[in-house]
C-alpha cells in the first residue's frame, strides 16, 4: 500500500490529497489544530504526526518557515529518517527563491538568489530536505511553485467581490500555477521520481498583473476597475505586498514538463480562469 503523509494540508495540498485519494492512495495530512483536522480527509494535529510518519511511503511537506526555520524539518527531521518504508520526499517551495532578476527568464537550472528573508528561509528548507533524501537515498522532488490561484482564489473571485486591487506595472510579469496543475504535477513527480530534483510549477505565459483582470473581467462580462500606477499604489502598500512587486523574473518550466512526462492542463491564465468559470 502507498501511504501519504502530507505536513501542511493547505490550499493546494488538500487538491493534490483528494487527486491521490482518487488513484488508490493512503493518504492522511496535518492541521495545525485539533479542530481543524475534522476534514472530509483523513486529517491529525501537526503535533500528532510521529505514527503516521513512521509508515509513510511518500511524505510531502507543505508547510510554510516560521522565524526559527522549517517547522515540519524542526520537529520531525529525525522520525523521517528513521521511517524504515520511505521512498521520496517532496518540498512545496516558491519561486521567491531566484530572487530579483530583473525581469530575465530563470529555470531549473538557474542559481537561487533570494534577497527576502521568508525566500531565504525557504531555500534553507530546500536544502535542509534534500540533504535528508541523500542520507537517506531515496528521491527528493523539490517544487518551486509561482502564484498559486485556483477556485475560490483567481481574479473572478476578487472582481466578483469588489477586492480586487489592480496595478499598471507592464514590465512586472508574474509567473502563475493552476491549483489542480499543482496536484497532477506531484502525482506526476512521484510517478516519474528519481534522484533529487528541482521542479518549477509554473505555467508558459508569465503575465502583468492587468492582464489576467482584464482576461477574468471579459469572462465574466464586466467592467474592469481602475488600475493605478505601482508609484502611487506603493505607499499604501503592506510590507509583504512591497516584497512581492519589488522582484521581477519569468520562470520557464519547460524542463520540469518534461522530466514529468506531462504537459500543463492550463498552460496559461486563460485557460485557468475559464476553467474555474465553467467549474471544470
Amino acid at each position: 500500500m502507498r501511504r501519504i503523509v502530507i505536513l501542511g494540508m493547505g490550499y493546494a495540498a488538500t487538491a493534490f490529497a483528494t487527486l491521490a485519494q482518487t488513484r488508490g492512495w493512503c493518504t492522511i495530512g496535518t492541521k495545525r489544530q485539533a479542530a481543524q483536522a475534522a476534514t472530509t480527509l483523513p486529517c491529525v494535529p501537526f503535533d500528532e504526526a510521529a505514527d503516521i510518519l513512521a509508515a509513510a511511503t511518500h511524505i510531502l511537506i507543505s508547510t510554510p518557515p516560521g522565524a526559527d526555520g522549517d517547522p515540519a524539518y524542526l520537529r520531525y527531521a529525525a522520525a523521517i529518517r528513521a521511517a524504515p518504508q520511505l521512498h521520496w520526499i517532496g518540498y512545496y517551495s516558491t519561486t521567491g527563491v531566484y530572487g530579483d532578476q530583473g525581469g530575465a527568464r530563470v529555470d531549473e537550472k538557474t542559481t537561487p538568489a533570494p534577497a527576502q528573508n521568508r525566500s531565504i528561509a525557504r531555500l534553507d528548507a530546500e536544502n535542509a530536505w534534500r540533504n535528508l533524501a541523500r542520507e537517506r537515498a531515496i528521491a527528493c522532488d523539490v517544487m518551486r511553485l509561482g502564484g498559486i490561484y485556483g477556485p475560490g482564489r483567481s481574479a473572478l473571485d476578487a472582481l466578483r467581490n469588489g477586492t480586487a486591487r489592480i496595478i499598471d506595472a507592464p514590465d512586472h510579469c508574474f509567473s502563475r500555477i493552476h491549483r489542480q496543475d499543482i496536484a497532477e504535477g506531484t502525482l506526476a513527480a512521484i510517478e516519474t521520481a528519481r534522484d533529487i530534483r528541482i521542479l518549477n510549477f509554473t505555467d508558459r505565459l508569465p503575465s502583468p498583473q492587468r492582464d489576467v483582470f482584464a482576461e477574468a473581467a471579459r469572462l465574466l462580462d464586466c467592467p474592469m476597475p481602475p488600475a493605478m500606477p505601482l508609484a502611487a499604489a506603493w505607499p499604501e502598500m503592506s510590507e509583504m505586498a512591497r516584497s512581492f512587486w519589488s522582484e521581477r523574473r519569468q520562470v520557464d518550466s519547460r524542463w520540469t514538463e518534461a522530466s514529468l512526462h506531462r504537459r500543463w492542463r492550463y498552460p496559461t491564465y486563460r485557460e485557468g480562469l475559464a476553467a474555474i468559470l465553467h467549474d471544470v
